[in-house]
């Protein structure tokens, strides 16, 4: 048990002062992120609330594990008998639904075994057993997300794709979105301004939101926590907050790593930092390129970068926002104020000494990359790695691609890596492996309209 779940038979203090906050309340989401970051959960009535908090919740350990499109997989789900697992609230993450038109709020789950062990492949409990291996080196993560996304109107075309919401004059495509452009951000105003109002309400601390390089597209990025679960909860939280309010204003807003073949992808860039138990920046040491733990940190991701592209990377359309005109990394390069690079440490304050991991996209997991990260952290610090020297310039003209560019060598460095094994856990190497391999093979067996077009 850790200090954000209750006791049996307690009723959580933040659950009375929610109540009392908002006494129309009707219905609580619980919701339980499995590993493609989708929702799974239950609607539990007011009434019944205090049973969630008091270990009378129930799920299957398989809705971990669902694929994209919501299915067991197949080829072991049955072998320990699908059995249940109980749901631990996180009290930290109680707060209202501002955005749906009926009185709602939300709490998020982990799944513990009947047994009370945490289950082996959930994304909450690798965060959390990953930030306590850090505590016994006297160590704590400090992490913030950046989120970019498209805000599309509800409809699609004829053909299934997206439609901008910003457009020319007459209704065309712009040829590029107004990167920090103001009057852009004016033209979303009220739906940005719900996003912040919606927030606000969910304890989410938003730092800046600004306009991207693509039509229709946007970033919205949270202040830092010295939490790597907390970190990751806003992260996800966030999300669908974007989302919901989209909803609401009769857009949708996508994370989808490349809507479009000829335009900017969505990327999830993360800056972490290490503080000790004094709360001082144990990456600092006055100069502007920071101490030997920060390089050995560095050098631990670079390490293990290959090995965890399936969690930044977790799709088929994953792989087509890695090209380097897109700011998008297809090495494990590193530098100082380098944006060409997959780890940038970025000029700033000494005391705000960081890395800037620039791999992921917007369509993965928080929870997952961050894992992947902090661990790919931990094995360079407790290996002593040392890191190359800092690229200085255009790193896509200096480095070929290394870093797996397709969905299946991605899950062959995943599935067969001695680094996920050790740090993210056998079981859940295994069943992560076999829900990607699940997806794959679906993907496989569909034929695509432009082999009719060119083939047929």
């Amino acid at each position: 048990m850790t200090g954000s779940e209750t006791p049996s038979g307690q009723w959580p203090e933040q659950l009375t002062e929610l109540l009392a906050a908002y006494p129309d309340t009707e219905i609580f989401e619980v919701l339980l992120s499995d590993i493609n970051a989708r929702l799974r959960g239950k609607w539990v009535s007011r009434s019944n609330i205090g049973k969630v908090f008091n270990g009378g919740l129930k799920l299957p350990l398989t809705t971990l594990s669902f694929d994209i499109w919501g299915r067991d997989p197949l080829g072991w789900m049955f072998d320990g008998g699908d059995v249940d697992g109980i749901c631990n609230p996180d009290v930290r993450t109680l707060a209202p639904v501002p955005w749906l038109e009926r009185p709602t709020a939300q709490v998020l789950l982990s799944l513990n075994d009947v047994g009370g062990r945490p289950c082996e492949y959930d994304p909450r409990s690798i965060v959390r057993q990953l930030s306590e291996r850090f505590s016994q080196h006297g160590l704590t993560p400090v992490l913030a997300t950046e989120l970019e996304f498209f805000l599309f109107r509800k409809e699609c075309d004829a053909r299934g794709r997206p439609v901008h919401s910003q457009t020319g004059h007459g209704g065309e495509d712009l040829i590029g979105g107004q990167t920090y452009g103001i009057e852009a951000m004016q033209d979303v105003s009220e739906f940005m301004h719900g996003v912040r109002d919606a927030c606000q309400a969910q304890n989410l601390p938003v730092d800046t939101l600004i306009t991207e390089a693509a039509a229709s597209q946007y970033e919205i990025n949270l202040y830092h926590q010295p939490d790597p679960l907390l970190a990751a909860d806003q992260g996800l939280l966030l999300q669908r907050a974007i989302k919901g309010v989209a909803s609401r204003h009769g857009m949708r807003a996508s994370f989808m790593a490349k809507p479009f073949g000829d335009q900017a992808g969505n990327g999830m860039h993360v800056h972490c930092s290490l503080i000790d138990k004094d709360s001082r920046n144990t990456f600092a040491n006055d100069t502007d390129e920071g101490n030997e733990l920060l390089r050995q940190a560095i050098a631990g991701c670079l390490a293990t970068m290959s090995d965890s592209m399936l969690l930044f990377a977790p799709h088929l359309n994953s792989y087509r926002r890695l090209s380097p005109e897109n700011h998008a990394p297809t090495a494990p390069t590193w530098g100082y104020d380098n944006r060409t690079v997959a780890i940038r440490v970025p000029a700033d304050n000494h005391k705000a000494m960081r890395l800037e991991h620039r791999v992921a996209g917007a369509d993965a997991s928080p929870h997952l990359v961050i894992a992947a990260i902090i661990a790919g952290m931990l094995y360079g610090i407790e290996n002593k790695l040392e890191a190359p020297v800092p690229v200085v310039g255009d790193a896509y003209k200096q480095f070929k691609p290394q870093l797996p560019g397709s969905w299946p060598d991605a899950l062959g460095k995943f599935s067969g890596s001695a680094f996920i094994r050790d740090y993210l856990g056998a079981e859940f190497q295994r069943v992560y492996t076999a829900t990607k391999q699940q997806e794959i093979d679906e993907f496989n067996k569909h034929i695509t309209p432009l082999e009719y077009q060119s083939y047929l």
